[in-house]
């Protein structure tokens, strides 16, 4: 999207004064999660890739990170038991402060008479208070969100250098939806075995030593961060060429993203995008054409380069079975080299009676499980996970072990834009994604 800031000279200033800045990734870390995202391409690698809907400038603050961090290298530690293969951590972070929205403007009824201004365009362009003063597009708000996505990296790479155990040490895991009635008991005995089993595995790599570092123990890791290239002039700026390598680089992050409102063949975004060396995603939603997802495939990875394109459907449980496998098939037949990453979040969102947002956690499993299922079904690697989740215990999503209700929604509804799985919720998709992959795993070995 282009920003109609109304004091061009001002913004143009802001922009300057990003490309005199250093960059926030390197070009080295970059190549290396291309390297890693063409290993899950071959289902060599499964990619972890989550975090909030929008973050908000307020959210850079030590507990809330930690806690994003958290669950995110909890849900990768279930994964790796599950899958036996190595987990490529990506969290929607440190960047995804821009949102898209249906509609340019919102309209309210304030003091009994109708007002309208610009929709709430997330922290790195405008803010939520409904005031004409907040909604206006701000160009500083370009130089505090580069601010504050500094600090939150610089903080993630602190606690992941240092190894950020307790994280990966399932005696500091809240557990507490195994008990709810909403599991079975031989279900919950499951995943409460899984959890020894992990436990078990951290001490065994642990009393081998810091250089026996196995995918699941408490050595250093990898994580990368990643954000939506919603807003073109920010991520212009901060993208520059790199001595000794080919290629513009996106150095605000190490994968940028489109969404499914902008990914237009002949739209802006897929232009600066196909300029790009990073590893690009691009959303597909159910109104994708295999022909139109094919074109998109020429137009990013001409080189048909491992690694290079993320392709990340957002189908809806109503429609996986129906939409997605034309399109995987094409892709395969085509010979594309593509990381397939599923997102079972986008498609399934509803409102409530009362207006609230919200998904149902039941449909995002029906709608993981099928995919899963199309990919098995076609003999194509699903590489990976896009999920929207907060370490937090909100209440956002509908269902889980715990039993969210349309009642609970109101109690601790915090989203910035779309709802997300909370800490629990986020912890038991991982359990039952992990005991599909292994079950998965057990299948293909027969």
């Amino acid at each position: 999207m282009s920003v109609a800031y109304p004091d061009p000279e001002a913004a143009r200033a802001a922009a300057e004064r990003l490309r005199a800045l250093p960059p926030l990734v390197t070009s080295f870390e970059v190549e290396r999660l291309k390297a890693l995202l063409a290993d899950a391409g071959e289902g060599k690698r499964f990619v972890l890739w989550g975090g909030d809907c929008a973050e908000t400038l307020a959210d850079c603050t030590p507990d809330t990170v930690t806690r994003k961090l958290k669950i995110l290298l909890q849900m990768a530690v279930v994964l790796v038991h599950g899958a036996k293969k190595p987990v490529v951590r990506i969290g929607r972070l440190a960047g995804q402060y821009a949102k898209p929205r249906s509609s340019l403007t919102e309209t309210r009824v304030i003091d009994g008479r109708s007002v309208t201004l610009p929709s709430y365009f997330g922290d790195l362009i405008n803010r939520a208070p409904f005031t004409p003063q907040d909604r206006t597009p701000d160009p500083r708000l370009m130089l505090d969100a580069y601010a504050h996505a500094a600090i939150t990296l610089n903080f993630v790479r602190s606690l992941v250098d240092a190894g950020f155990a307790d994280a990966h040490h399932p005696e500091y895991w809240d557990l507490g939806f195994l008990e709810h009635a909403g599991l079975s008991a031989d279900l919950r005995s499951e995943y409460q075995t899984i959890t020894r089993q992990i436990a078990d595995g951290i001490e065994f790599a642990s009393a081998l030593g810091d250089n026996a570092s196995g995918p699941a123990d408490g050595g250093n890791i990898d994580f990368y961060v990643s954000h939506e290239a919603l807003h073109l002039e920010y991520e212009s700026a901060q993208t520059r060429t790199v001595p000794r390598r080919r290629g513009h680089y996106n150095l605000t992050t190490h994968l940028p993203w489109i969404g499914e409102r902008t990914r237009a063949l002949d739209g802006a975004h897929v232009e600066y995008a196909r300029g790009l060396a990073n590893p690009v995603g691009i959303k597909v939603g159910p109104k994708s054409s295999p022909q139109e997802v094919l074109a998109l495939c020429a137009r990013l990875n001409p080189a048909n380069e491992p690694g290079k394109l993320a392709l990340i459907p957002r189908m809806g449980a109503s429609s996986v079975n129906s939409a997605l496998p034309p399109i995987v098939e094409a892709v395969r037949r085509a010979g594309a080299r593509v990381v397939w990453i599923a997102d079972p979040m986008h498609g399934n969102g509803l409102v409530t009676a009362g207006g609230i947002k919200t998904r149902r956690f039941e449909d995002i499993l029906e709608d993981l499980q099928q995919t899963l299922g199309v990919f098995a079904s076609l003999g194509v690697p699903l590489a990976g996970v896009h999920i929207e989740l907060t370490g937090d215990d909100v209440t956002e999503c509908l269902g889980g072990a715990k039993g969210l209700t349309e009642q609970d929604l109101r109690s601790s509804y915090q989203t910035a834009c779309d709802p997300r799985l909370n800490y629990h919720q986020a912890l038991e998709l991982a359990f039952v994604l992990g005991r599909r992959l292994a079950q998965s795993r057990g299948t293909h070995g027969r």
